[in-house]
């Protein structure tokens, strides 16, 4: 089961990846262009990142290298430290960033300022997400 959900955790993060980006690009011409705010293309980076979070708590929770890892021994350990404890806690913020700038800009009368937040936040969320990404684990860039 485990070996399923990181596969499933893998390629759902690419999905998100691509969902966020998506977003942003078309957030982005929308600001630009001074066009209506696309909340359903907002909708589709929030869905992806909560799913995405959703099945790294499972994840987290079963697996060896998750909560069960916490341990002063493993501090020392920069990769260890990674799965256990940066890599959840930044996607974590990460996760929190991105719903904050959804439900911020969903309330927003003023479509220029539901893009800008939207902006703001999905990209600060990505750049969390890509900052603690262990890519040396990814078979894609293999």
């Amino acid at each position: 089961m485990l070996t399923g959900m990181k596969h499933l955790h893998s390629t759902l993060a690419i999905i998100l990846l691509l969902a966020l980006v998506v977003a942003i690009v078309i957030t982005l011409a929308n600001y630009l262009g001074k066009k209506q705010y696309n909340r359903k293309i907002a909708l589709l980076g929030l869905i992806s990142a909560h799913l995405q979070f959703i099945v790294g708590l499972v994840i987290y929770f079963v697996s060896p290298l998750g909560i069960q890892a916490f341990s002063g021994e493993n501090m020392k350990n920069s990769l260890s430290r990674l799965y256990f404890l940066e890599h959840p806690l930044m996607m974590l913020i990460a996760i929190i960033l991105i719903t904050a700038g959804y439900s911020k800009a969903k309330r927003l009368v003023d479509t220029q300022k539901a893009n800008k937040t939207i902006l703001i936040f999905y990209i600060i969320g990505l750049i969390l997400i890509l900052s603690r990404i262990p890519w040396s684990t990814w078979s894609i860039l293999a």
